[in-house]
């Protein structure tokens, strides 16, 4: 390896280092106590040295959180293998996402279960990955809409719904563990249905 590569390499490494410990600290210390200097300490670096990767303490969070999202849409990617119908393949991705939060707790917390000061334009932002698997959503939503699957209604309530019930199994299930669950499988694939069937349209119903 050249030097300019093990450079490269070296520099990688600072900045998974830095994300990995601010990941930490937001989670255990809550987003708003966590200075940048106290990033700094616990990689044992001068804050100086971490503004050399990130402009500020958001940017941080929004490294994290991209990771985050591309890694969630590589697993519904990789979910994608085989031809399934609509709203065989918009399940799948819902059983996904709450199984990606449970696998990826801490990740789930910081970004969708803690307050980062997140502001009405931090969210929905072009070009993020986030942004992308939102809209995947939405689009399913309105093709079953379009296909009349689903009864005639506001696409964005719809997909908001959907993305509640998502999250509050999800946020459930990692924050109260112990709590005397049914069958974990049975409960998400139960909730999925549930939701889906309280969209379609009866005449769909009648016809399958």
């Amino acid at each position: 390896m050249g030097l300019r590569e093990r450079k490269e390499r070296n520099k990688q490494n600072l900045r998974q280092a830095i994300l990995d410990a601010a990941q930490e600290l937001f989670v255990q210390n809550g987003y708003v106590n966590v200075s940048m200097r106290k990033i700094a300490d616990k990689i044992e670096y001068s804050p100086t040295t971490i503004y050399l990767y990130f402009k500020n303490k958001h940017g941080i969070f929004e490294a994290l959180m991209e990771d985050y999202f591309t890694r969630l849409k590589h697993a519904f990617d990789s979910s994608k293998h085989e031809k399934r119908d609509l709203l065989t393949s918009m399940k799948n991705d819902m059983r996904t996402y709450i199984l990606f939060g449970l696998e990826n707790p801490n990740y789930y917390r910081l970004a969708f279960m803690s307050n980062p000061e997140m502001f009405n334009d931090n969210y929905l932002k072009a070009g993020e990955t986030g942004t992308e698997v939102f809209m995947n959503l939405k689009t399913y939503v309105s093709e079953c809409i379009r296909l009349g699957i689903f009864r005639q209604m506001d696409v964005d309530l719809a997909v908001q719904v959907i993305w509640t019930m998502n999250h509050g199994i999800t946020s459930l299930l990692i924050s109260n563990p112990n709590f005397p669950w049914v069958d974990k499988e049975l409960l998400i694939n139960q909730s999925i249905e549930s939701t889906i069937e309280g969209f379609r349209s009866k005449e769909y119903n009648h016809l399958h």
